[in-house]
């Protein structure tokens, strides 16, 4: 039987065969390890990467979101998020910060072989809320 990785690597093969990313609407590639999600903006015409983010870039937010937590605050949906996915949250938030500095409105997501769930739906619901659009 195929290990997790294995299956994961050929379901990101096939979702690359049917997308690829250009200079005016790259592809918006997510990578999640076990502790840190990263997220990259790659023009694969040219096979560049035109904007990187990664969670070592957030530092503080996470001990916010997870003392809110144990306080019982429950106000809005971004106070809910906590750990890893408030992690992802701002990754998201940050990689569209940077695309919008470099004109970039328009992306292809490719999700890279992961379910569209948790850190992942995470980091695409922070990009969208910056103003990318997918």
């Amino acid at each position: 039987m195929l290990e997790k990785q294995e299956k994961r690597y050929r379901r990101h093969k096939r979702v690359r065969a049917k997308i690829s990313g250009t200079s005016k609407v790259p592809r918006l590639c997510v990578f999640r390890s076990a502790k840190h999600i990263y997220a990259q903006l790659i023009d694969d015409e040219k096979g560049k990467t035109l904007v990187a983010s990664g969670a070592q870039k957030i530092k503080e937010l996470p001990r916010v979101a997870l003392q809110a937590q144990r306080e019982g605050v429950k106000n809005e949906e971004k106070e809910k998020r906590a750990g890893k996915v408030a992690i992802a949250f701002e990754v998201g938030k940050l990689i569209a910060k940077e695309a919008k500095k470099q004109k970039i409105e328009k992306v292809v997501f490719d999700r890279g072989g992961y379910r569209y769930h948790g850190r992942v739906k995470a980091l695409a619901q922070g990009a969208r809320e910056e103003g990318l659009k997918f």
